[in-house]
């Protein structure tokens, strides 16, 4: 098992916090990791369904799941909830591992807030068998924006171009997510 993180940053204005949705579609590359060759692009699965599974299957629940070519096993990957995200960091931090980013200790999973105006920020924990996810493709509407003002943009909030503006009404003041930018690390 090994842990990768989804990391994002943007410069935010007039933008309170940056919120991954846990109940939309999310879109990954990934790759077999015993082969370079073996990828595939694009792969859409929901964080909040898991894959129905044949009755007496070992694996646990998860939520994308590809036979490599050759392989007998299915390779699979889960998402995991704060609780599993907290465990999984601590077996991490154990074992005396850093993240390979460069950016230090790997952190839980939160919002994007406008204290971190460009800087990465963990906003997903994937626990991955045989596969390793390399890009995030934003398809659109995975993300949550509340405004300084409190305004809460849910709808339409797209970061596939890197960047999205609107107009907060109630409060008159322009909001914007730029330079939305993805890494995913391993932990």
């Amino acid at each position: 098992m090994v842990l990768f993180i989804l990391c994002i940053k943007a410069e935010l204005d007039g933008v309170e916090k940056v919120s991954l949705l846990k109940n939309t579609n999310l879109c990954f590359s990934v790759r077999n990791p015993a082969n370079d060759y073996e990828i595939r692009e694009k792969v859409v699965f929901n964080p909040s369904e898991t894959l129905d599974q044949d009755e007496g299957d070992r694996e646990p629940p998860h939520h994308f799941a590809v036979r490599w070519e050759g392989s007998k096993k299915y390779s699979t990957l889960i998402v995991l909830d704060e609780e599993a995200a907290k465990s999984a960091l601590k077996k991490v931090s154990k074992k005396g591992k850093r993240d390979k980013g460069g950016d230090g200790e790997v952190g839980l999973p939160r919002d994007l807030t406008s204290d971190d105006n460009g800087n990465y920020v963990p906003v997903l924990a994937m626990e991955c068998r045989g596969l390793e996810p390399y890009t995030f493709h934003p398809l659109g509407n995975e993300f949550r924006v509340t405004s300084a003002g409190g305004a809460i943009f849910d709808e339409d909030v797209d970061l596939s171009e890197g960047d999205w503006g609107e107009y907060d009404e109630e409060n008159d003041a322009a909001v914007g997510v730029n330079n939305f930018e993805s890494k995913i690390i391993s932990a």
